[in-house]
């Protein structure tokens, strides 16, 4: 008996990938980590409801959050996705010379404990910080925006309260990203 099999082509992380052969009920966290070598989403609970496998798909709507854990690799195929390791600048050799605007947040704030979260919430809130680069919000708004935002995803630690301060550190910081208003 043999394990059928399809071609998968995606964009990772900016890299085109594929087509590659993969069977047809692999789930993308494990392409990520079995394929590609790209363990930085974490599979936690299994059922999608942890958020720790979170990546961002890049669509025509704009970024948005998609669980690895429950969703099968070919959903991906033809699409455009970047995980936690595609964050940090880079230099010509591929190595990394500064953590994305996110990642130095949660790093000034000491927002995690174990860090098993944690690449789901650094998802979440570049996805955010993109979508409030296009539609800034209120201020008056802004701890609702960010709780809508991180809400869904789970930390054992509870180190959820440094996760949110960071987040609106860095919301407030960068020009462009709120207003004045209700």
């Amino acid at each position: 008996m043999s394990i059928a099999t399809r071609p998968l082509s995606l964009v990772v992380n900016g890299g085109k990938v594929g087509p590659v052969d993969v069977p047809e009920g692999l789930m993308m966290i494990d392409f990520l980590h079995e394929y590609l070598g790209l363990t930085g989403s974490r599979l936690g609970c299994g059922q999608g409801l942890c958020r720790a496998c979170t990546l961002i798909l890049d669509g025509p709507d704009g970024p948005q959050e998609m669980r690895t854990c429950i969703t099968g690799a070919h959903f991906f195929d033809g699409k455009s996705v970047r995980t936690v390791e595609g964050h940090a600048q880079r230099d010509e050799k591929g190595e990394v010379v500064a953590p994305s605007p996110v990642q130095q947040a949660f790093l000034e704030h000491y927002s995690f404990q174990c860090g098993y979260c944690t690449p789901g919430f650094v998802n979440a809130a570049t996805v955010l910080v993109e979508r409030l680069k296009k539609q800034p919000v209120a201020k008056t708004k802004l701890e609702e925006t960010i709780s809508d935002a991180l809400e869904t995803h789970l930390c054992r630690c509870t180190g959820y309260v440094r996760y949110y301060e960071a987040v609106k550190a860095l919301v407030l910081a960068t020009p462009g990203l709120t207003k004045e208003g209700a």
